[in-house]
């Protein structure tokens, strides 16, 4: 529930020490995107864009983009010095009973309900912090992006996820945790399994948006594992 503009307080704390490209998937920002649609799709989009970039790049991606993230750099790997991954989720998360849940609002353009249903019963974020964030500035981007992160969870439904495709990568991978997340839900210890440099990092206190919570937090621990 995301574009590029949700970034902008990481992009301005990145910048000074980082050249910053940040990524509208597809039917996020000026992008189009059909209903239904392949995660696999998304993965060539990255290797695009690394090969626009046309030098070795570091590449973060954090969610659903996390698995967009680690399959652009598949294709490409000699194009990323490094790899940042934040929580991409499982797909077995995404049953049928959890897209029924989403499928409901949706069909009667109750975003609001949505938001609420995907970050509390999907995402598993506790009731207390979802009612703080209405007041924030990226509730109206979450509602604006509801339809498409529809479209994102049918996607992830249908993604055939495999961890041994990944255990070829051989440059240093971080895999962010929140401390305060369903560790379950997340695919951060299937991967550290089969990665050849995987490191697991917890952010202390937070859960799946230390991003937006605690963004300082969030750029010093991904600058401090980019620039070692």
């Amino acid at each position: 529930m995301a574009d590029h503009e949700s970034w902008t307080a990481i992009r301005g704390l990145l910048s000074p020490r980082f050249t910053v490209y940040a990524m509208d998937r597809r039917g996020r920002g000026e992008t189009t995107a059909p209903q239904h649609r392949r995660i696999e799709d998304e993965f060539g989009d990255v290797a695009t864009l690394l090969q626009v970039i046309g030098e070795p790049t570091f590449v973060l991606g954090h969610s659903y983009g996390a698995h967009c993230a680690m399959g652009g750099v598949a294709l490409l790997p000699d194009l990323v010095s490094k790899l940042v991954l934040y929580e991409a989720p499982n797909p077995i998360r995404s049953t049928a009973n959890l897209l029924e849940k989403l499928e409901d609002p949706a069909s009667q353009q109750d975003w609001d309900r949505f938001v609420r249903t995907w970050l509390i019963d999907v995402i598993e974020i506790r009731a207390p912090v979802v009612d703080m964030l209405p007041a924030t500035p990226f509730w109206p981007q979450m509602i604006t992006d509801a339809a498409a992160t529809l479209c994102d969870a049918r996607a992830l439904t249908l993604h055939d996820f495999d961890a041994s495709r990944y255990a070829g990568l051989t440059m240093p991978v971080l895999l962010l945790l929140g401390s305060e997340s369903p560790r379950g839900n997340y695919l951060t210890d299937a991967l550290a399994a089969v990665l050849q440099d995987g490191r697991i990092v917890e952010l202390p206190g937070q859960g799946h948006v230390a991003q937006a919570m605690a963004p300082q937090m969030f750029v010093d621990t991904v600058s401090n594992f980019l620039l070692a």
